[in-house]
């Protein structure tokens, strides 16, 4: 018993230091990937259905090309007020404070599943036209992206 106390508590230091190691590098280096800086992240395939109501989802992937994680901690946009993010869970949906986007991994708002929700639209867009809005994170500087308003019914997944 002494012996495995003895393991465990050399592994939970171990633990600790290499934590504590990767917090210290230093933030002069000009990769923040490689010093643990700001993680680099891509916005890419973003969209939002043309709204049949006085609502509608904004969909989009986040790509993150860093070895340091980040989250997505809310979304504005000039076209609502109140813009949330949601996560679908047992085919219901139902708003979070963040999501987590990996080091070296995406986060994907899709139909179907996690996503951006626009409520009490200010004006409706129709398709053809773009909706701004801005993502913003724990870590890095916040992102403008254009939404392509697409047809009602459109799913890049079924193509």
């Amino acid at each position: 018993m002494n012996r495995r106390t003895t393991t465990l508590s050399a592994s939970v230091a171990l633990a600790a230091a290499l934590a504590l190691t990767g917090c210290s590098s230093s933030s002069d280096s000009s990769d923040g990937a490689a010093s643990g800086g700001k993680p680099k992240l891509e916005v890419s395939g973003a969209f939002m259905p043309q709204p049949v109501m006085d609502m509608a989802g904004g969909f989009l992937t986040i790509k993150n090309d860093s070895a340091t994680a980040d989250k997505l901690t809310s979304v504005t946009s000039d076209i609502s007020d109140d813009v949330t993010i949601h996560e679908t869970k047992n085919q219901k949906m139902q708003p979070v404070k963040s999501f987590d986007i990996p080091a070296n991994g995406e986060l994907k708002l899709a139909r179907g599943g996690n996503h951006i929700m626009f409520m009490e639209l200010k004006k409706k867009p129709k398709q053809g036209e773009k909706v701004s809005i801005e993502l913003h994170f724990e870590k890095s500087d916040p992102i403008k992206v254009d939404l392509p308003v697409e047809a009602a019914n459109h799913n890049p997944q079924q193509h």
